[in-house]
């Protein structure tokens, strides 16, 4: 009952939100005599801030149509190759007519980017993408609003997020390289650990940022939410039907707005704060501040619906019982065993200053695949990165990616063009040790800075009071910037 309301408030506030708009445009347009009245800035942000705030945000497109490769500008085509009812494989095919670049194209490593399902769409990881298309073949994994999914199409359980995933490392094939960001570390370890179980092809690299592979390490208010409260309190409070305006009508969900509720919840001041920023940057005409505004709360609260079977899952196996620390969690009839992944080198991303995967939950990856070698084992934390600047912004281009960067190239037997970088990640070699220090590594590894233990993750499994795996502070310094 509670969607149906809030989709009839939303068809109530819509004639509002375009009467905002257009006010907000007569009152600021040159030509128009509003335009000259006493308090007609005041009065023009006023309306443009009410329309924003009361308008529905669409599902934002990657909009990645160019990319420097080589030091030549190259063009960028959305492909997919495979379509899922719930995901869509995207392949970002980069073109030229410059055969020295094409052939530096050719040869470069390609990489699957796993992007979480958790609330955002997948074009959160836009600035990611752009940045791995310099040196990289990407794909990346579009997850559907479930909304949009027809109940005749079935239901989506976290092991078939698993299965997804299997399936795309197959089709790529062995010179896969897989990124993980947030959210998918638990279901991508679990995809890599049942193909080498299985004796398949496993890829030949593992880079994981920012995930609650183990979400016991650095617990805070957030994770004990999903802790304390039992399975069936939220498949009871945050569990909906689709209405029926929508192609999935009638299917079980985690709505996207109570989703959105929960982000801003989290922070309400710091949200309140960037909304009157952005009504006095409109008042100053403050033209570049304005439009970054927009270009982040266009992504920040577009939001989707998730299946409810994946959502009370990841709760249930990732949050509550740890099955995959555990060693309990079993795929259709086969555990999960992270040990028995062998010939993948493995890299683990985390931030200083993460407040949505704590501190040591992605680290822990190292303490499962014990299988891999300690020399094919590395760790990196991005000093003075919150969770999204792991991933996106200055941080991410600057301090991550090249680490990232580095580790692919150095475990795929390829020719690449790649700028160097001045210092490589910190070697996993008995992660139950103390961290090495510069002196003691046997690559130069980044000083620790001082810290407390980082709150837990939320990703998909948090109810309303969870901010998303990919929502910065709304702060102006925080805002993303494009590569």
């Amino acid at each position: 009952m509670l969607y149906q309301l809030y989709e009839t408030q939303r068809a109530l506030m819509a004639p509002f939100s375009e009467f905002a708009s257009a006010t907000a445009k007569l009152y600021n347009h040159p030509l128009s005599p509003f335009s000259q009245m006493p308090m007609a800035q005041r009065v023009s942000a006023g309306f443009d801030l009410a329309h924003r705030l009361a308008k529905e945000y669409e599902k934002p497109e990657f909009g990645i149509r160019g990319v420097v490769v080589n030091g030549v500008e190259v063009a960028v085509q959305e492909q997919v190759p495979i379509t899922k009812p719930f995901c869509r494989l995207l392949r970002f095919k980069r073109f030229s007519d410059n055969p020295a670049v094409l052939d530096v194209m050719k040869n470069q490593p390609t990489v699957l980017v796993v992007a979480p399902l958790s609330g955002h769409h997948s074009t959160l990881l836009r600035d990611t993408v752009k940045t791995l298309l310099r040196d990289h073949k990407v794909l990346v994994t579009d997850w559907t609003d479930a909304r949009t999914v027809p109940v005749d199409a079935g239901p989506f359980h976290l092991d078939d997020y698993v299965a997804y995933v299997q399936e795309f490392i197959r089709f790529v094939g062995p010179e896969v390289n897989v990124i993980s960001v947030c959210q998918p570390t638990v279901p991508v370890l679990a995809a890599v650990s049942l193909l080498a179980t299985h004796g398949e092809f496993t890829p030949r690299t593992l880079t994981m940022m920012g995930g609650p592979i183990d979400a016991r390490k650095s617990p805070t208010a957030v994770n004990n939410l999903a802790t304390n409260k039992s399975y069936e309190w939220f498949e009871n409070n945050v569990i909906y039907r689709v209405p029926s305006n929508f192609p999935g009508s009638g299917r079980r969900v985690y709505p996207g707005f109570l989703q959105h509720t929960g982000f801003v919840a989290m922070n309400p001041d710091r949200h309140m704060s960037a909304h009157y920023d952005y009504f006095l940057d409109l008042i100053r005409g403050d033209d570049d501040s304005t439009e970054q505004h927009r270009q982040f709360y266009d992504e920040y609260n577009a939001v989707l619906d998730m299946p409810a079977e994946y959502y009370l899952e990841t709760i249930k196996k990732v949050f509550q019982e740890f099955a995959l620390v555990n060693g309990t969690w079993d795929v259709n009839g086969t555990l999960v065993r992270p040990q028995d992944i062998t010939t993948s080198a493995l890299l683990t991303v985390e931030g200083e200053l993460d407040d949505i995967s704590g501190w040591g939950q992605t680290k822990a990856a190292h303490d499962l695949c014990t299988g891999i070698p300690a020399d094919r084992r590395f760790h990196y934390d991005v000093q003075g990165a919150g969770h999204y600047g792991i991933f996106a912004g200055r941080r991410w281009r600057d301090m991550a990616y090249p680490q990232v960067r580095d580790f692919i190239l150095r475990y795929n037997p390829v020719t690449v063009t790649a700028q160097p970088t001045t210092r490589m990640a910190i070697p996993a070699d008995a992660m139950a040790a103390p961290m090495q220090t510069n002196a003691q590594a046997a690559v130069p590894a980044p000083r620790r800075a001082a810290r407390k233990a980082s709150p837990a993750v939320v990703t998909a499994a948090v109810a309303s009071a969870a901010e998303p795996a990919a929502a910065p502070a709304p702060r102006r310094s925080a805002k993303p910037r494009q590569g």
